[in-house]
């Protein structure tokens, strides 16, 4: 692998809330910022507003950051991709990178979810296109708006590279959002897609009038259920009682920020699912895991 910091470029795969507010994270921390999406008016906001009024609307981004629907461009000279964009177009998009990314370019995958065709996780997906690429995941209790508005978060970078782990480590840690690391890439992104449906359930419980019981229950069982199917697979069961399991399932499973919760919520206020998932207007992951 180069040197990773001899490129100051980072490329972000992803027009929407998450991979915006990283953007912006990496633009404060010295890197000049390539973030491809497909929607040209959020492009023209981004880079004439320095705004994403779409998915992070009153939130002033860095000057550094340019959108971009040109893929090639968005890669070319980059030490980093950061993949923030949902499972069920996960395949297809990583698909098209294919021929434009170097072997020596380090892949993050942002997302938390499972591939609807098989059990794939998103690594599994970067890993079976680019073999020999360095890849790595982030997950953890990473309410995205939260973030954009510097309130104070952790995340965690895991990968089986320590050099992946070290320069990402590196290139995200900032006055309000610190980095851990972890060599259970396997566990991380699989405690991070299971929450997903527990925070459905949550919302549900939130919604039919339920009270702290009933949501401390739910989240304790969801917890032993999700570590112990985990390690079955293979995972350190040790991951799941730090920030990608524990923090992330709570924090999805009470935050009216949570996608899932305010889908499971809807639900249990009377709409149907198709309802629910047009009113939110994002992608909410546990409904395709």
């Amino acid at each position: 692998m180069k040197n990773e910091l001899n490129s100051k470029k980072a490329t972000v795969i992803g027009g929407g809330s998450f991979g915006t507010a990283i953007a912006n994270i990496l633009a404060e921390n010295g890197f000049q910022v390539c973030q491809w999406m497909r929607n040209q008016q959020t492009i023209l906001d981004m880079n004439t507003l320095h705004e994403n009024k779409k998915y992070l609307p009153g939130v002033a981004l860095h000057d550094a950051i340019e959108a971009t629907d040109d893929l090639k461009y968005a890669i070319a000279d980059s030490a980093v991709l950061f993949y923030a964009i949902p499972s069920q177009s996960f395949r297809e998009i990583v698909e098209k990178t294919k021929g434009l990314v170097a072997e020596d370019q380090i892949l993050i995958s942002t997302t938390k979810g499972i591939e609807p065709q098989g059990f794939n996780l998103m690594s599994d997906v970067l890993r079976q296109v680019f073999p020999t690429n360095p890849v790595g995941v982030i997950s953890g209790p990473n309410l995205a708006k939260e973030i954009a508005n510097r309130q104070l978060a952790a995340s965690v970078i895991a990968s089986k590279n320590k050099r992946v782990r070290d320069f990402i480590q590196q290139s995200l840690s900032c006055s309000f959002f610190r980095i851990y690391v972890n060599a259970d890439m396997y566990g991380v992104e699989l405690g991070g897609a299971l929450k997903n449906i527990y925070a459905i359930i949550t919302g549900m419980a939130a919604a039919l009038g339920y009270g702290e019981n009933t949501k401390a229950m739910l989240i304790t069982r969801s917890l032993a259920e999700m570590s112990r199917f985990a390690v079955s697979q293979g995972a350190n069961p040790m991951t799941f009682l730090g920030l990608a399991g524990v923090g992330d399932l709570v924090a999805t499973c009470v935050s009216p920020l949570s996608r899932n919760y305010r889908v499971g919520y809807a639900v249990g206020k009377g709409e149907n699912l198709e309802q629910a998932i047009e009113s939110l207007g994002e992608v909410a992951e546990g409904i395709n895991t």
